[in-house]
């Protein structure tokens, strides 16, 4: 599933940082909150959007 392009809270634009962050944070081995600082997330419902987001693609897929 895809991250949502807008947070939910307020409405900031959180979409296009979600590949940056998944390859930085979740594949690497830098600190989340490092990687959210740099790419100019600040907002803590941002944050949160990013940071609490899973990928149920692979896990849903062979039950369609």
């Amino acid at each position: 599933m895809m991250i949502p392009v807008r947070c939910f809270t307020c409405g900031s634009v959180v979409g296009q940082h979600w590949e940056d962050f998944k390859a930085r944070a979740v594949e690497g081995e830098e600190d989340p909150g490092a990687v959210l600082d740099d790419l100019g997330v600040g907002r803590h419902c941002c944050r949160r959007m990013m940071v609490s987001h899973t990928d149920l693609v692979d896990i849903v897929a062979p039950y369609q």
